[in-house]
């Protein structure tokens, strides 16, 4: 009945009603047919005990030929308590356990998850990935829990309370006016409670997500902390971290026990004076004795139900303020969207306009680009150099549209980059990284990640040209794979630099873009290693447009222009032997580096 893996419309909305049907939306009529069924279940279970007072009042009316006369009536009795009744109650059991609980989950998370990998770069710089990660399994398990939760008591609750005021009605009004009484005590309680309860329990949902933020930050980089010997530091932060949730647990749970306590005192006084009125009654002729059985049926039923409400509304609300907190960071609106109509071009080899750029990361003051402007024909190789905050990755970045262009425009082709969708415009680019991103996953699929729908044949050749496939054979893992079926360990632990860039080239291979970016895909390894690279390299920019970025000038020197960089601008721009004749900038960087004198500053 709940398609598990449907995408939602349109984006995540920001405010909590409209951000909780937005998650739930397609699994409506299940949730429905849920109530309607705990609806049922709670008429059932009035039925039930109406049947004892009725059978009481009976015997005592006939007699000893109560069974003879009354058979037909007790058998139907009978089977609705063995069969009709479980039955109900089963198929109602079955609808949130089955059809609901195991679909909501994978459905809401699937949107979260999909809205979450949408988002533009400058969302996941900054916040931790353990608590992204945290945030949207939490919120995605507090709507499953509110859902199921509300399925499974609220149909129920108000059909118990509405039929108990009738049947209490049917003895005496006064019984009815005493329940409608402590149902608005309780219900003035409960509204009470609950919105703090809510606000403490986003509180806590808060200082969850950072203690996983910041466990997982330590995990993630745990050779930096070996490295420096910083274990004690990390674990005093996660002390601290601790410390914020544990007194964020305490201030709910001492509004949880004042909660539980009041109810609980409420709950024990219905049974208390209901059967007290009704044994009055009785004593003066206005009730029965099977009215006296019935209302100690319902009241005490009702004093279980009243405490199973207020330990599931708690739960519920609880889970509200999880689901708001995790709203409030996953529900930001995509800061990059493609515009209607957004065209995907067809992979060609487009030239690359960069028309005044000005770009600062939407800091006030600060220009990674200024005034930036650049031209690249189609197959043309060129390197951008500069020192550390010239503006050389802001540009990749741009291109790439990873980040909104502040001010000016990018072309590629005759299409500027926001006219055209942002999958299609990473189809017509392939990067290869300094630090290669590697998932742990098999060798193949890390591989085939360049081009999904790739054959085996088409990944081993990738993986040949980018000379990688003698190394991947003799991979083995900690399961017994081998080969390119082999996994890679979290981010390629498994294997050198030189190794993971062989991967990232045979991805980029296979991918086979028109356009190659290679950010610093060679400073991170050793001259031996670099070599090797480099002719795996050659292959890859064989006619292709390339934007290469690198520190060591040597493995840039053969491109057709070298573009200088310094604050964000060009200062310089000419083939490698026309810049070392000009004595620039460019010039004093070959000189600190051919001379074996690295200078920190330029060199970065």
């Amino acid at each position: 009945m709940v398609d598990a893996f449907r995408h939602a419309d349109g984006p995540a909305p920001r405010r909590l009603g409209p951000f909780m049907r937005w998650c739930l939306s397609g699994a409506f009529p299940a949730i429905f047919v849920a109530l309607a069924l705990s609806v049922i279940v709670g008429l059932m279970e009035l039925a039930a005990a109406w049947f004892v007072g009725w059978a009481i009042d009976s015997a005592q009316a006939t007699g000893p030929d109560f069974l003879s006369t009354q058979v037909a009536a007790l058998i139907a009795i009978g089977v609705f308590l063995a069969f009709l009744r479980p039955a109900v109650m089963a198929l109602n059991a079955a609808m949130t356990s089955l059809a609901l609980g195991p679909n909501l989950y994978p459905l809401i998370l699937t949107r979260l998850n999909r809205h979450t990998i949408g988002q533009a770069m400058k969302f996941f710089d900054d916040d931790f990935a353990g608590r992204i990660a945290q945030k949207s399994q939490q919120t995605a398990r507090a709507l499953t829990d509110v859902v199921v939760e509300t399925c499974n008591i609220f149909g129920f609750a108000i059909a118990s309370t509405t039929g108990a005021m009738v049947l209490m009605g049917s003895v005496n009004v006064e019984l009815a006016v005493v329940l409608i009484v402590w149902l608005a005590l309780y219900i003035l309680l409960i509204r009470w409670y609950l919105p703090r309860i809510r606000v403490r329990s986003r509180a806590r949902a808060s200082a969850r997500a950072m203690v996983t933020g910041q466990i997982v930050d330590t995990v993630t980089n745990i050779a930096t902390v070996k490295l420096f010997s910083h274990g004690d530091h990390e674990d005093r932060a996660a002390i601290d971290a601790l410390g914020k949730f544990r007194g964020a647990s305490l201030g709910f749970g001492r509004l949880v026990v004042g909660f539980r306590l009041t109810l609980f005192t409420l709950a024990g006084l219905l049974p208390v004076v209901l059967i007290g009125l009704t044994l009055h009654y009785w004593s003066v002729g206005t009730a029965t004795a099977g009215d006296i059985a019935m209302a100690g049926l319902i009241s005490m039923r009702l004093a279980q139900m009243s405490g199973w409400v207020s330990f599931t509304a708690l739960g519920i609300f609880a889970n509200i303020g999880e689901i708001e907190d995790g709203m409030r960071t996953l529900s930001p609106p995509h800061a990059i969207q493609d515009k209607p109509g957004a065209v995907w071009p067809a992979p060609q080899d487009a030239g690359i306009r960069f028309e005044g750029i000005n770009f600062g990361y939407g800091r006030e003051g600060s220009a990674a680009l200024a005034d930036f402007n650049l031209s690249i024909r189609p197959g043309e190789k060129v390197a951008l150099v500069g020192q550390s905050g010239a503006g050389k990755t802001t540009v990749v970045s741009l291109l790439l549209r990873l980040y909104e262009i502040e001010e000016g425009r990018i072309l590629l082709g005759d299409n500027d980059i926001r006219d055209i969708a942002q999958d299609g415009l990473r189809k017509q680019i392939s990067v290869v990284r300094q630090e290669t991103a590697m998932f742990n996953r098999s060798a193949r699929e890390n591989i085939r990640y360049g081009r999904i729908e790739a054959t085996d044949a088409e990944v081993v050749e990738a993986a040949r040209r980018a000379s990688a496939d003698d190394f991947i054979h003799e991979l083995r893992d900690l399961h017994k794979r081998e080969g390119y079926d082999a996994h890679l360990g979290e981010r390629g632990v498994k294997l050198s630099g030189g190794q993971r860039q062989r991967i990232a080239l045979a991805r980029a291979i296979l991918k086979d873009a028109p356009v190659l970016v290679l950010d610093e895909a060679t400073s991170a390894l050793d001259s031996e290693v670099e070599a090797e690279i480099q002719t795996a390299l050659h292959e890859v920019m064989e006619g292709k447009t390339v934007v290469a970025i690198a520190h060591r000038l040597s493995t840039i020197a053969e491109m057709d222009r070298i573009v200088v960089m310094d604050q964000g601008r060009i200062v310089e721009e000419g083939t490698h032997e026309d810049l070392l004749s000009r004595g620039g900038l460019y010039a004093r960087f070959w000189r600190r580096q051919s001379g074996g004198f690295l200078d920190l500053k330029a060199a970065e």
